[in-house]
């Protein structure tokens, strides 16, 4: 899944060109490639398919030329992540009716590849010798209030539990309780499950849908002109609220993969290298004074930059706008890129 804008990341993530297809990290791959590179060690290439908003087409493709163009697919509106579930269940579906899938966001990082990749199989075989929904739950480090929480039934001796409950991101009391209770792992939007199983759930729980998609003849040159039609009157809901927190056959495994969905400027500082002050900056040519705990990003790295007295904050400079702000208030930066679009539609702006 590719479709996401990545306001959290302004200015570097814009509409035109979200933080999927960007080096964040400054690894030399972008993040939707690192996501190519991690799934096709287990994966063929040909069985491999991005779904993105349609204008984000032309860039899957250059990023990612070893996916046959038509395993790229562009959706008409952005729908929430039911719906593009359900899509590309019927196209793979339509080419093998036994298959069973796994659902990745593109612009998450894992550091534990090979736990991530062990966990993966153990989740195929899971989903594939039963009417399973399966989920890779990450083993939580923190009472984090940026994410979304399972909690799950334990069972002595098994790798994968029954889930109990979902919670959306809880306030920090309550994050530090499912902490504290060793029963809640934390929802890292990653999910493996036979065609059947995923279609059976939502004929029971979002039937109204599956019915708009099942006018659709996939694989087909008839398939664009029909998702066109359909997808104004399809619902706009997440797989979780629509599928998963009502499901009964959903089960979890444990995971340490070393995993963050770098949501955030936060995330990226603490998952960069950093100086001896704390700094977290990729340039070439900086000096630093009395400052530490800062991320900062330029788009020329070749541009001078010293700071002075600075401690805790993103600096991030683009060709088009420059973001300063403290690191503790990133999850604001959604509502600057919101204040910015009235700006432009000509609201005073203070």
């Amino acid at each position: 899944m590719a479709g996401g804008i990545g306001s959290r990341f302004w200015p570097m993530s814009t509409q035109k060109f979200p933080k999927q297809f960007q080096d964040i990290l400054g690894t030399g791959r972008t993040m939707i490639q690192q996501t190519y590179d991690r799934i096709s060690k287990v994966i063929p290439k040909e069985q491999i398919f991005v779904i993105t908003n349609k204008e984000y087409v032309p860039v899957s493709h250059q990023q990612l030329p070893e996916i046959p163009e038509e395993n790229i697919v562009g959706e008409p509106l952005m729908k929430n992540t039911a719906a593009c579930n359900l899509y590309m269940a019927n196209k793979i579906a339509e080419i093998n009716p036994d298959a069973t899938m796994i659902v990745l966001p593109a612009d998450h990082l894992i550091l534990k590849e090979d736990v991530f990749l062990e966990k993966v199989e153990l989740a195929f075989e899971v989903a594939s010798q039963h009417d399973y929904l399966v989920t890779l739950g990450i083993t939580p480090t923190r009472p984090d209030t940026g994410y979304g929480y399972i909690q799950f039934v334990e069972k002595k001796g098994s790798e994968y539990f029954k889930v109990k409950t979902f919670t959306e991101k809880p306030i920090l009391e309550i994050a530090q309780s499912f902490l504290e209770s060793g029963d809640f792992l934390w929802n890292a939007g990653i999910f493996v499950w036979n065609v059947k199983s995923i279609h059976h759930a939502f004929d029971l729980y979002l039937p109204e849908m599956m019915q708009h998609f099942m006018a659709c003849e996939y694989n087909s040159e008839k398939e664009n002109s029909c998702i066109e039609t359909i997808y104004p009157k399809v619902q706009k809901i997440s797989i979780d609220n629509g599928i998963l927190e009502k499901a009964k056959n959903v089960y979890v495994i444990p995971s340490d993969l070393g995993w963050s969905d770098l949501g955030t400027w936060t995330s990226v500082y603490e998952n960069t290298e950093k100086d001896k002050n704390g700094n977290a900056v990729k340039l070439k040519h900086l000096l630093s004074y009395n400052s530490k705990g800062n991320i900062i990003r330029l788009k020329n790295n070749n541009k001078a930059v010293i700071i002075d007295g600075l401690e805790n904050y993103i600096v991030v400079d683009t060709d088009k706008a420059l973001l300063i702000c403290p690191r503790d208030n990133d999850q604001l930066i959604k509502d600057y890129v919101l204040d910015l679009k009235n700006f432009k539609k000509g609201e005073k702006f203070m």
